[in-house]
């Protein structure tokens, strides 16, 4: 685990934990501490090039020695003209039209396949063409959890503990979860249709400018709780990918506190 991870994992404790024994929510919050470097991972700073097209899918000339793994979703782009400074003339860079996108099914030694999304009214992508994950910071929104256990814990502070892990990581934007709570309340929307409804997926992504949606769930499998967290693109409301892990027990709290709560006293 990386030296960002752990500070997260600190940070996530030491800010909403207490003393005594942890509640349900710190312990989720240490966990996705520990699954954090997983999201990092699906989101390397990348850029490489379409070598080939056929039909749906599309091929990179990018591997697994570059960071690249099944579930990851690139921008399709064409570069055009230049454009220079006003002044001295000098090239500043290139103007870009984004074609669609291509989520990652496969990753060879040499190659990786693709399936191609297009954008509607675009030129379709062909070799040559570029393909990227961005450099700069990725906006995501925490969906508030998933509880599919017995256990009727206050979860409310977990949306924040995890969107303060991930801006922790300087990769990440997270969207301020007041705001994702109002949304899903306005709109009278479910938790569940982010999995299985991608219409829906974009369709309340696209308010907050998101890229994506980080879905946690807790479930329980033979007495043992579990985390489970799902990326959901929100351009096309496809699941990429999930990572589960048990929950973590930490010295926390077993009351739900804010850090801004003072503590309590015997």
């Amino acid at each position: 685990m990386s030296r960002r991870c752990v500070a997260a994992v600190l940070l996530c404790v030491a800010l909403f934990g207490g003393v005594g024994e942890a509640g349900q929510a710190d312990q989720v919050g240490a966990t996705f501490g520990f699954l954090v470097q997983d999201v990092i991972n699906a989101f390397p700073a990348v850029e490489g090039l379409v070598v080939s097209v056929d039909g749906d899918r599309v091929y990179l000339d990018l591997a697994a020695k570059d960071g690249i793994q099944r579930g990851q979703e690139f921008t399709l782009f064409r570069k055009g003209d230049e454009f220079r400074h006003p002044v001295t003339g000098k090239i500043l860079g290139r103007y870009e039209d984004v074609l669609g996108y291509a989520q990652i099914q496969r990753v060879e030694g040499r190659f990786s396949e693709a399936t191609y999304i297009p954008i509607p009214g675009q030129p379709r992508v062909g070799a040559e063409d570029g393909a990227r994950i961005t450099r700069g910071r990725i906006r995501v929104a925490v969906a508030p959890p998933l509880n599919l256990t017995k256990a009727q814990a206050d979860l409310r502070r977990v949306p924040f503990m995890i969107a303060l892990g991930l801006d922790q990581t300087k990769r990440f934007q997270a969207v301020d979860p007041s705001v994702v709570q109002d949304l899903f309340l306005n709109q009278r929307a479910r938790i569940e249709e982010l999995l299985v409804r991608p219409e829906r997926a974009v369709a309340l992504g696209k308010p907050l400018e998101i890229s994506g949606w980080l879905v946690p769930v807790l479930l329980d499998r033979r007495g043992i709780t579990y985390l489970d967290i799902t990326w959901v693109s929100a351009v096309t409301g496809t699941p990429l990918f999930s990572r589960r892990l048990a929950l973590t027990r930490t010295e926390g709290s077993a009351e739900q506190r804010f850090p801004w709560e003072p503590l309590p006293e015997d």
